[in-house]
């Protein structure tokens, strides 16, 4: 059974990097002493339900959890530095610090290294979420210990009711980009400026104008929807922000 360490101290290892082409060794105290931190631990990077929901997800909310508190976002898994930076880069995920647990010794030592050899991936990490105060954990959320890979309540939402259950999430935007684009500058920018996260789809990357028409309706870009709902283009953008 998965321990729930509460109260404890968060074990003492050093996570081997690799930043701008050298090996940096950070240690645990280099992570969470004198800060208040949240880690969230999955099973691997480039894994489905860590690459389309758990790691988005913090990274998203990251601007939220500063507002209450939270000095850094990390997410560790048992993978070398090689594997969690390009996974860094493929999500941009520019909010959350990768740390590397390639001989699972942090993973270890909270409990959570389990066996996943019938998948190919020898020893992982259970998936669960932590938020620690100095080096001390004062809350788990570890994930029912049932058959796959269960993602309920390690997930960032989850975190953040715990750490203010009045938070205010902001609406968040998708917005259909093509480079070189003044009008997707103008519509970022108000975005931005309105507080609203939103996330770039620069045709070109798997996506073409015919697939944009076939969500918007419109093959010119920018292209907009904020909370699911289609708004249009810049200029509609800007009347939406009016009628608030």
């Amino acid at each position: 059974m998965l321990e729930d360490k509460t109260a404890n101290k968060v074990p003492s290892v050093t996570f081997k990097t690799q930043r701008n082409h050298q090996w940096v060794d950070i240690t645990s105290d280099d992570i969470f002493n004198n800060k208040t931190v949240i880690v969230f631990s999955l099973p691997g990077a480039y894994t489905p339900t860590c690459s389309s929901s758990h790691l988005p997800r913090f990274n998203e909310l990251a601007p939220i959890f500063k507002e209450n508190g939270v000095d850094e976002i990390v997410c560790i898994s048992v993978n070398d530095t090689f594997v969690m930076n390009e996974w860094k880069k493929d999500q941009e995920a520019e909010n959350i610090t990768m740390l590397p647990d390639g001989n699972g010794e942090f993973t270890d030592g909270m409990g959570m290294l389990i066996d996943k050899n019938h998948l190919g991936f020898g020893k992982r990490s259970w998936r669960y979420s932590m938020l620690i105060k100095n080096g001390i954990i004062e809350k788990m959320f570890i994930e029912p210990e049932v058959e796959g890979d269960p993602f309920e309540v390690s997930d960032a939402d989850t975190m953040l009711n715990y750490i203010n259950p009045n938070a205010i999430v902001p609406k968040t935007a998708t917005l259909f980009s093509r480079k070189g684009c003044p009008h997707c500058k103008r519509a970022i920018d108000l975005l931005e400026k309105h507080k609203i996260y939103v996330e770039i789809i620069e045709l070109g990357k798997g996506i073409t104008s015919r697939s944009l028409n076939a969500v918007s309706g419109k093959s010119t870009t920018p292209q907009i929807f904020i909370g699911g709902k289609y708004i249009g283009g810049a200029d509609e953008l800007e009347q939406y922000f009016k009628g608030e």
